[in-house]
């Protein structure tokens, strides 16, 4: 047969200009039924506009501090010009060196795979994606479940890629190449759980998208590749070639001089990788708080197993907008909004000094006095943990811990028998725990890990702005990542002598001032068939005289309370501790003063604000105002406030606080820790010394402290170390001198009470009347 036979050559051309036109045709075709969406929806123009993307919400302090996100994907947005231009050429030239010439698709970059991969299989030819098509594809993730057979896989993969290059040219078509190439750091993963430029920065080297450098955004943009092959926590080595991959391609395209390249490429990756998760950063403690607060659903009977925690959640939707305020509140689209993926900006009210102040206090206190000297208290006798219960009493409290668990869940579940899961409980494992030294890997049962927990002390803290209401510092306990429990708001405990000055409140109302006279003597209370005579821990040489009330509270007497108790029914204290703010249920019985009642931090610390905003009562504010992503205010939130008391009543009780400082129980502020200014307080203790209080209160900042462990059966054997005085004082005596010590918090020790007109001649020195002895151990 001759290659120039007629027929032949015709037949050729046939079969040659069939096969193009079917191709054509067949891809015509295929790309038409795709954009009528044949194979499945595409991007709406609307979608192309507003791309959905996971967003972090960002918690922003009152200085304008990021506190931290909430999230289920740590990202951020940023803009163009946020981004280091090292970031920007570094991608072009890695990822897309025709970046600025294509419409979306590279054919050139198309005919190289074809040729060079497919056709002579050349794996290092790289591959023909533009930027725009990855960030199609990130942005509308690829329909693929992986249970598809090869053919069926292979027709979907194509089908998809056509989706992707017609989306592509979409986006090109909507946004410069300036936005693409933001939106495409925006949304793509660099491991570690970082999403986006922005996270990512955070995440590995501790600074922001402007501030990136050359070598620092050459990593970022080759781990991208491969977020775990070449992640530089995990696998330094191979992140230092792929940086230098990197390197060598911004050297090839102009970015960077050979000589830059020659030093670049042999510097260490120097991290500074912090990982992001909800248990870093600053006032975790109050994130989570937030974070539950906001995404609250509407109470329902059946999920609450106290009736009072039910009422006080549904007064707290019917009057608190920032109480479940993402299922109170819808997006234009009607879909409720959504704290983790929505990009908020949530404005709070507390400042990041006081924040850290108050953490570092805190857990200064704990890990290097008061521990140390539980420790060797437990160590003494024997190591037993609980001091004041039987053994039987001690594996009750071990095992009903034990029942809390995940692990006893599980172990249930699957139909474990007691015996069985006493054993996997008492079976060494290899675990890290918390210590104060640092996290410790070692080997112990989950049944020992649980003593180990049950012998912390935790302390919470709370500070605000009386006149407003605005929380300065909020934390809940020492370390968020191995103490979930936040004992500022979710936590009430006995709150001990700190609810006398309720009753002197009502005192005050009443007629009485500081410097009325009352018998220190022991009272007797006969109700119905029983008869009950508090008693004072500490003997005084003023017992059976006549003293001040101001001298009363100073030193916490119990006889003073009591006398009190008897002037007024237990129904009017009640009610003033109401008026006050207390929410928490409180019966109405003559005991009430000694303060065993379950209050929370957050509410204790309101109503000692009333006190100094001139008796006017400051619902505690959290959170000022709500933007979205774009910083469009979606929401603001102002102070609730309601008169409690007179101003003269109140300025009365903080003559009788400033006594409590200045000769009584809080003593130790002045002579220890030498505090100047005005500064009132009140300490307080629980029974067997179980619960410290401490309550300050200055002109224009209250804060409150609560110590103690999880059980009150673990606690100090002796008052000189378990009064309020020593277990919370010092943690508000050390945040206050860091505030002092901070002009530009505006806190000063020059500051003054806000003075009433008061009527008559009060006289409000009492030392006229009746020496104070110094006595810092309260007669409770």
């Amino acid at each position: 047969m001759k290659l120039n036979d007629p027929k032949l050559v015709r037949k050729f051309k046939l079969w040659f200009w069939g096969i193009l036109a079917f191709g054509f045709l067949f891809t015509v075709t295929l790309f038409i039924l795709i954009g009528l969406e044949f194979f499945g929806p595409m991007p709406t123009f609307k979608q192309l506009e507003n791309p959905k993307s996971n967003i972090a919400s960002e918690v922003i302090s009152e200085d304008n501090i990021v506190l931290g996100s909430i999230y289920r994907e740590y990202r951020s947005f940023v803009d163009y010009n946020e981004i280091s231009p090292n970031v920007i050429n570094a991608l072009i030239a890695t990822e897309d060196a025709r970046f600025h010439g294509h419409s979306g698709i590279d054919f050139r970059g198309l005919g190289r795979v074809m040729f060079k991969t497919v056709l002579f299989g050349k794996r290092n030819a790289g591959g023909g994606s533009t930027i725009t098509q990855q960030l199609a594809k990130n942005l509308f993730p690829r329909d693929l479940t992986g249970q598809e057979n090869a053919f069926i896989r292979t027709v979907k993969l194509v089908i998809t890629k056509f989706k992707e290059w017609i989306t592509a040219v979409k986006l090109e078509r909507n946004y410069t190449k300036e936005e693409i190439a933001s939106m495409y750091l925006n949304v793509v993963e660099f491991g570690s759980n970082s999403f986006g430029i922005k996270a990512a920065a955070k995440t590995f080297f501790n600074t922001t998208p402007d501030s990136i450098t050359v070598e620092q955004a050459a990593l970022l943009v080759g781990v991208v590749n491969a977020p775990t092959r070449y992640s530089p926590v995990r696998n330094p080595e191979r992140a230092i070639q792929r940086r230098n991959v990197v390197l060598g391609q911004m050297r090839k395209y102009g970015y960077i001089t050979q000589s830059q390249f020659d030093s670049l490429s042999k510097l260490p990756l120097n991290l500074k990788f912090q990982a992001q998760d909800h248990n870093q950063g600053s006032a975790t403690y109050f994130r989570e708080m937030l974070r539950l607060f906001m995404t609250a659903r509407k109470p329902e009977p059946r999920r609450y197993y106290s009736k009072q925690m039910y009422q006080e959640d549904s007064l707290l939707w019917e009057t608190n907008p920032l109480y479940g305020w993402c299922n109170k509140n819808t997006k234009p689209d009607g879909t409720p909004y959504n704290i983790y993926t929505d990009g908020l900006k949530i404005y709070t009210t507390i400042n990041s000094r006081m924040q850290q102040y108050a953490e570092d206090a805190l857990v200064s206190h704990l890990k290097n006095e008061l521990q140390p000297v539980l420790d060797k208290e437990i160590k003494a006798r024997g190591g037993r943990l609980f001091y004041d219960i039987t053994t039987e009493q001690a594996d009750q409290i071990i095992y009903l811990a034990m029942r809390q668990t995940d692990r006893y869940r599980g172990l249930v579940a699957s139909g474990a028998t007691r015996d069985s899961i006493m054993a996997n409980f008492n079976e060494k494992i290899p675990m890290r725990i918390f210590t104060w030294r640092g996290e410790r890997d070692t080997i112990m049962s989950p049944l020992d890990s649980i003593r180990h927990y049950k012998r912390f002390l935790r302390s919470s803290f709370m500070a605000m702005d009386p006149h407003n209401g605005h929380i300065r510092a909020y934390v809940g306990g020492p370390d968020f990542r191995h103490f979930k429990y936040d004992m500022v708001r979710q936590g009430k405990r006995q709150v001990g002598s700190t609810i006398k000055p309720f009753l002197y409140t009502l005192a005050m109302q009443e007629g009485y001032s500081p410097c009325t006279m009352v018998p220190n003597v022991t009272q007797t209370f006969v109700v119905g068939d029983t008869i009950w005579t508090p008693k004072n821990s500490g003997n005084s040489k003023y017992d059976g005289m006549m003293v001040t009330l101001k001298w009363g509270l100073a030193n916490s007497v119990n006889n003073i309370s009591a006398w009190l108790m008897k002037q007024f029914s237990p129904e009017a204290v009640v009610e003033m501790i109401k008026r006050l703010g207390i929410k928490s249920k409180v019966d109405p019985v003559y005991s009430i003063f000694l303060g065993t009642f379950d209050f929370s931090l957050y509410e204790m610390v309101g109503a000692y604000g009333t006190f100094v905003n001139k008796g006017v009562f400051v619902e505690p504010i959290f959170v000022t105002r709500i933007e979205d992503r774009n910083g469009n205010v979606l929401a603001t939130f102002n102070t609730r406030k309601e008169e409690a008391i007179s101003e003269q009543t109140a300025f009365l009780m903080v003559n009788l606080l400033e006594g409590v400082v200045n000769q009584g129980t809080g003593v130790r502020l002045r002579y220890k820790y030498q505090l100047p200014g005005r500064i009132g307080g009140k300490t307080g203790t629980t029974q067997n010394h179980s619960d410290g209080w401490f309550m300050g209160i200055t002109p224009n900042l209250v804060a409150g402290v609560w110590t103690g462990a999880e059980d009150r059966s673990v606690h100090f054997q002796n008052l000189a170390f378990g009064q309020g005085a020593n277990m919370a004082l010092p943690i508000y005596a050390t945040f206050l001198q860091k505030v002092y010590s901070d002009p530009s918090l505006g806190v000063s020790p020059n500051d003054d009470w806000q003075r009433p007109v008061i009527g008559g001649n009060i006289n409000l020195n009492c030392e006229n009347r009746q020496d104070f002895e110094i006595n810092e151990i309260e007669f409770f």
